[in-house]
């Protein structure tokens, strides 16, 4: 029953069309061990409240002073008193503290020495999304197959970050120098929303994460996609819009399979086409939108390290083209 009148209320926001706190809504069984933990504590931590505010509000009402009355006798300790106000908190505290350690271990097991199903390497401001054991590389949105428990493993190729989805299981930090793991999982199809968690810069605000929960079909016909070298142009715009990108500084900063385009700095384009949106979750990746990143990215995410390489409109054009074969 812990938590059934948080899960109620989301419920009836479900209904509503609301968008509950995420928080609120575990959709893994890693998050629902953290979710029943932290409401069984906010409920034991309302019901000590009400108690001592009621002790509080009876005792101001039955003690108050009132005219002609002497000042009352003077106690200076109690061991009777003294054990009770540290004898049960001290009982409360150890379940708690036990309770933590089973969630600690259903949240966190250990990690499997078989290697990582996932690698994200925290960037300013973007995830790179590595996927050793099927040979492909993405980027800002996790593709996961549901019913299914997956081991992540985290990097930074610069500051501190931290990645966080709150309905499918708990935060890690991405430390440089270090390799972090934990398991993730979701239940239910879907698109899971997080974010990074520690402040790392000017575009911190703008470092979002789509993970999207498919089923096992789906997310082997999207895992073979991924696999597949980029489409080649066929129309004269792309053709065109092919030779702009590998020719300009854009093949320094990007990698395209199949084509010269290698670089390492920026996120992998080879499916870019496929992606919900752009620049970490900044824009919806459409035409017109991709259009107004490549004219002025600084207008979007200003301090980005994507570079405004001033490109006629024609060229612009026909890069956009190109692009959007990429699925």
């Amino acid at each position: 029953m812990t938590g059934s009148l948080l899960h109620a209320l989301t419920a009836r926001l479900l209904i509503a069309g609301v968008d509950p706190v995420p928080v609120l809504h575990p959709q893994s069984h890693y998050a629902h061990s953290i979710f029943e933990l932290s409401t069984w504590v906010l409920y034991v931590c309302l019901a000590i409240f009400l108690l001592v505010a009621g002790l509080v509000t009876y005792a101001g009402w039955k003690f108050r002073a009132r005219p002609g009355e002497a000042d009352p006798e003077q106690v200076f300790g109690s061991t009777k008193w003294e054990m009770v106000y540290v004898i049960p908190p001290t009982i409360l505290l150890a379940v708690i503290f036990g309770f933590m350690l089973h969630v600690m271990h259903t949240s966190d097991p250990p990690a499997q020495a078989s290697g990582d199903d996932i690698v994200i390497v925290g960037h300013q401001w973007w995830w790179e999304v590595r996927y050793p054991k099927l040979g492909f590389v993405t980027a800002n949105e996790i593709h996961i197959p549901t019913g299914k428990n997956v081991q992540f493993g985290f990097e930074s190729a610069d500051v501190i970050h931290d990645f966080w989805v709150p309905e499918l299981g708990r935060k890690i930090d991405l430390i440089p120098g270090r390799h972090a793991k934990i398991w993730l999982a979701a239940d239910h199809p879907g698109t899971y929303l997080g974010t990074c968690a520690e402040f790392c810069g000017k575009e911190h605000a703008w470092m979002r994460i789509r993970v999207i929960a498919d089923d096992p079909a789906a997310f082997a016909a999207w895992s073979a996609t991924e696999q597949a070298q980029a489409a080649a142009p066929n129309g004269t715009a792309e053709q065109r819009g092919h030779e702009y990108f590998t020719g300009m500084p854009c093949a320094n900063c990007h990698t395209i399979s199949g084509t010269s385009a290698r670089g390492r700095i920026g996120p992998d384009l080879t499916h870019l086409a496929s992606r919900e949106t752009l620049a970490a979750g900044r824009l919806r990746n459409t035409p017109d939108q991709l259009s107004a990143w490549l004219h002025d990215p600084d207008a979007f995410k200003p301090g980005s390290h994507m570079p405004n390489l001033r490109l006629t409109d024609e060229q612009r054009g026909d890069i956009v083209q190109y692009l959007e074969t990429l699925k």
